[in-house]
């Protein structure tokens, strides 16, 4: 049986929350998850018409988490999905580990979790020996034994630079149950060469962009969408312009609206680009006044460099696509 991939669309690689530095519970080594907010912010977006979540990537801080305390956020999420009305609710589950046992023993606990896909980030601690067949037999390993379809995660920034090519995915993608990549990396070119392969089933392999500065153009190059960072607290504009770039036959003013929007969500994405996780925690705390500011795990600590000084220097960028979230 062929598997299916996650539904084209908007989804969120969603933080893990740990409770704050004013609770009872609160360890400076390791605050424990703060599973009420995770689930509230989780119902958030899908209210604003997030299509799905990835849980425990690099957003997620998942290097930072025991397996236990992956399936207590995982399950969480789903338990509150289902008791908020949002039953099958597409959930991802991110994989983090370069040992194939371990990553297939947390894809089935995802599965138990109540998740319907797996995303495996690329192994890269032996970067610069890796080739691209022995990157094939790995991902191959393990999609032979996951309960739950796999996507490819390739994020160079934090996979000590592997390489991954584009006719790796057109090898990969012809795996029963390797149903898709997020492709966390500026390389547009790389979009176009996997996402426009005529060689590669669209139906049953989707390409998603890890950036939502770049949703308008690699939408046309036959990409499905994104998981972005930036629709973690802006969420109804990311998905506005992933409607209005799905368009076939937009009017010159739909033009005109996506292409600005764009530009505006781009401007802010600069700040998920510059600092990551702990520029989307600070972002989802000042503008959703959820979780803390610097609400990370050791060894990231203090929010980001500059705090209030360095706030303000994206406040204009960040008022704009507000007041279009508000608009919406």
């Amino acid at each position: 049986m062929i598997a299916s991939p996650p539904p084209a669309g908007v989804y969120v690689p969603v933080p893990t929350f740990f409770v704050s530095r004013t609770a009872k519970n609160y360890n400076t080594v390791a605050p424990p998850l703060d599973l009420e907010t995770q689930a509230k912010h989780s119902l958030h977006l899908a209210r604003s018409g997030i299509t799905g979540l990835v849980v425990l990537g690099s957003t997620g801080e998942a290097v930072h988490l025991s397996n236990k305390e992956r399936f207590e956020v995982l399950s969480g999420i789903r338990k509150a999905f289902d008791d908020g009305g949002f039953k099958e609710y597409p959930l991802i589950a991110g994989t983090a580990a370069q040992n194939i046992e371990e990553v297939v023993e947390q894809l089935k606990s995802g599965k138990e979790a109540g998740c319907q896909w797996g995303l495996c980030l690329v192994p890269g601690y032996f970067a610069g020996a890796s080739t691209q067949q022995g990157i094939i037999q790995w991902f191959t390993a393990v999609a032979d034994q996951s309960p739950i379809p796999i996507m490819i995660y390739h994020y160079p920034g934090v996979s000590n630079n592997v390489k991954v090519v584009p006719s790796t995915y057109a090898r990969l993608s012809k795996h029963p149950n390797i149903v898709g990549c997020k492709l966390s990396h500026g390389d547009v070119s790389y979009h176009a060469q996997i996402g426009a392969n005529p060689k590669i089933d669209k139906t049953k392999f989707h390409t998603f962009t890890g950036l939502g500065q770049q949703l308008l153009p690699i939408l046309a190059l036959g990409c499905a969408g994104a998981i972005d960072g930036t629709a973690g607290f802006f969420p109804k504009s990311v998905v506005h312009l992933y409607n209005l770039s799905v368009k076939n036959q937009p009017t010159e003013e739909e033009v005109k609206e996506r292409r600005l929007l764009q530009y505006k969500i781009s401007v802010v994405e600069e700040l998920v680009v510059k600092f990551g996780t702990v520029g989307i925690k600070e972002a989802i705390s000042r503008i959703l006044r959820m979780g803390d500011r610097d609400g990370t795990r050791l060894p990231l600590a203090g929010g980001i460099p500059g705090g209030d000084k360095e706030w303000e220097n994206w406040k204009e960028a960040i008022d704009d696509l507000e007041a279009v979230e508000k608009s919406i």
